[in-house]
């Protein structure tokens, strides 16, 4: 230890440096990254590649399609002239493809029965087609949202507590589900169907030149007007698109927050307040929603009307080149019109397109940025493996901040002291002194500003963090238990653990005579959260927890918080073993467990400005004592506690 006498700072400073809450955080870890709409598109793109098997399988299908409704088209108008000429010797005669005739002993009805048959089949094999593409589009779609979703959850799994700390959970949690859909939006609704329209498109207007130059030029004059739509539509959606998403994220929270602090809502009996503040935040998505149908509204039609204009065109100008022209015939018009409505299917198709990739664009800005976010706390290249700590624990003039802001105090500040192997901690101070963020720098969730912190004379940055952490056994201010059985609760750390090793842990965190009292035992399942036990309850089970992992290290952050005075006797016991050849700090206020320390710290606006023993410190009469003055006043107790008057 460095010191085994009191220290003290005079005068003590006042609290003004409360622990920092969500709003006083600027934290670089926030999620707002600026990409241009060409950088975006480019890493869908290369995302779209790794699905490229399942995509060019879908381009073949699709190309294959487009073969079938050309060819369906050009024999349906073909199957028109022959009956035309069937009935009037005098009419134009049937342009054949290729030059590929019927037997001179047909008659046109033969020819015309044989068509169909030939269409008939056209159109079951476009059937077949098209389920095939269903089936493999939904595959795609599938495929991608469970790979994207685990790449998302993953990177999120190694993102520090900075970036928790920067970004609400109702967002984090929008990004992995519904924004993930909205990405994968691009690949099988915008790209795919993008590069089978353009070409769709080249293969009708290719197919119209080849009937018609002057009639296909005449008919596509509308193109470029769908265009500037399509660019001017752009610019006003896609801002639309992540004001919802920020807005829907705002109702997320709203909706999160109230459920999980359902019993404060109804003690204070504040229900029609909540359900007006839900109802704004819902309100105002649906308001900014309906600004985005509104535009979608006047888009979609505008852009499906268009195309229409092509067919008052090949009426008008078709009808006067099937008069002044020899070769064009009444199946070239119907080939055209035949043309056209597929066209103008596929115009319609680009303002869904154009919609689904403003959606697409606002999506993938949200996923990319939690995958774009650095991953501040990681093992090192050159990494020093850590199999068991002997536990000494060194802070050497630790500053830490939680704030990038230079004039903002730090939340620790020049922080000094030795931790000997075996040695119980203990760390007494107000609220928002930093007692909780001097535990958090140990197993890495932050590292310091400035200094360091060593395990056994090594600086934790050099560390594996996965053995770095497996040597620290931690139980928390809040308990948070998982909606899996007791017993899975206590091995979540050691999955692997017999329950003989189990009923153990149980055993010292005096644990196991409730859980055996349950009805199933160890295999009583928990409600979220662990809301079927009571407050002590929790906390033992995650003593028990920390204690299955058998670590050289515990941080125990005020562990007798939420036991009442009958257990805490218990608890404290059974931690005297448990802590027994470990390094041990406890965030305590109470006497009875600041007693069992070997050496008292205590903080004061992130500074150290006592330490020693119990007892030199109740001689010192400083911080400390005043704190145990104020939990004492009875003499009796006082003399049993072995204090001074």
């Amino acid at each position: 230890m460095t010191t085994a006498t009191s220290q003290t700072k005079t005068p003590p400073k006042p609290n003004t440096n409360p622990a920092p809450d969500q709003s006083e955080i600027q934290n670089t870890q926030q999620l707002d990254i600026d990409y241009t709409t060409s950088e975006l598109i480019r890493r869908m793109v290369k995302l779209a590649w790794h699905y490229k098997f399942h995509a060019i399988r879908l381009l073949t299908v699709q190309l294959i399609l487009l073969a079938v409704i050309i060819s369906t088209l050009g024999l349906t108008g073909l199957g028109i002239d022959i009956i035309h000429k069937g009935f009037n010797p005098e009419a134009k005669a049937p342009n054949y493809p290729f030059s590929i005739t019927p037997p001179t002993t047909w008659s046109a009805l033969q020819t015309v029965a044989t068509l169909a048959g030939i269409i008939l089949t056209l159109a079951l094999f476009r059937f077949m087609l098209e389920r095939f593409v269903t089936v493999w589009k939904s595959l795609l779609v599938q495929t991608m949202v469970v790979d994207l979703r685990a790449a998302v959850y993953d990177k999120l799994q190694r993102l520090s507590f900075r970036f928790f700390d920067a970004n609400e959970s109702g967002s984090i949690i929008n990004r992995v589900t519904s924004d993930v859909q909205g990405l994968r939006t691009f690949v099988d609704g915008v790209l795919l169907e993008f590069i089978v329209i353009i070409l769709s498109l080249i293969a009708y207007i290719a197919f119209m030149l080849q009937l018609h130059i002057g009639l296909t030029f005449a008919c596509l004059a509308s193109t470029p007007i769908i265009y500037l739509l399509v660019v001017v539509f752009s610019r006003i959606v896609r801002p639309a698109y992540r004001e919802n998403r920020r807005l829907f994220d705002s109702a997320v929270r709203v909706l999160s927050e109230n459920v999980q602090g359902v019993h404060v809502v109804k003690g204070f009996g504040l229900q029609p307040q909540q359900t007006k503040t839900f109802s704004k935040a819902n309100d105002d998505v649906a308001n900014h929603k309906n600004f985005i149908f509104k535009n979608v509204s006047t888009f979609i039609p505008i852009i499906s009307f268009l195309p229409t204009l092509n067919i008052a065109v090949l009426l008008i100008y078709g009808s006067y080149i099937f008069i002044h022209n020899p070769t064009f015939t009444i199946g070239h018009l119907l080939i055209f019109a035949g043309l056209l409505h597929q066209f103008s299917e596929k115009i319609h198709s680009i303002s869904q397109i154009a919609n689904g990739m403003q959606r697409a664009l606002t999506s993938a800005q949200r996923v990319f940025e939690i995958q774009d976010t650095p991953i501040e706390i990681e093992s090192p290249d050159a990494s020093t493996s850590l199999e068991r700590a002997k536990g000494k624990i060194t802070f050497k003039n630790t500053t830490f901040s939680y704030t990038t802001d230079p004039d903002a105090p730090p939340v620790l500040n020049r922080i000094n002291f030795t931790a000997e192997p075996g040695q119980c901690i203990a760390v007494l101070g107000a609220t928002g002194s930093g007692k909780s963020t001097l535990l958090s720098l140990i197993p890495r969730f932050y590292d310091p500003t400035q200094g360091t912190v060593l395990i056994d004379d090594t600086d934790l940055r050099n560390y594996d963090l996965f053995d770095l952490r497996r040597n620290i056994g931690i139980v928390f201010q809040e308990s948070f238990l998982f909606s899996h059985s007791i017993a899975e609760n206590i091995a979540f750390g050691h999955p692997e653990a017999t329950r003989e090793q189990i009923e153990e842990a149980a055993k010292i965190a005096q644990a196991h005579d409730f859980i055996t009292n349950l009805e199933n035992g160890y295999d009583t399942p928990l409600k979220e959260g662990g809301n079927n036990l009571s407050g002590g309850q929790k906390q033992r089970l995650a003593i028990a927890r920390a204690l299955l992992l058998q670590p050289p290290i515990l941080l125990l952050d005020d562990p007798t918080a939420a036991i009442d005075p009958e257990t805490e006797h218990e608890i404290l016991s059974a931690m005297d073993a448990a802590m027994q050849g470990r390094t041990t700090f406890v965030i305590a206020h109470r006497l009875s467990t600041l007693r069992r320390a070997d050496h008292i710290i205590v903080l004061d606006n992130g500074e150290i400005v006592e330490q020693g023993t119990h007892t030199e410190l109740m001689e010192h009469g400083g911080h400390y004592r005043t704190a145990a003055d104020l939990q004492i006043a009875d003499p009796h107790s006082r003399q049993i506690l072995g204090l001074t008057t």
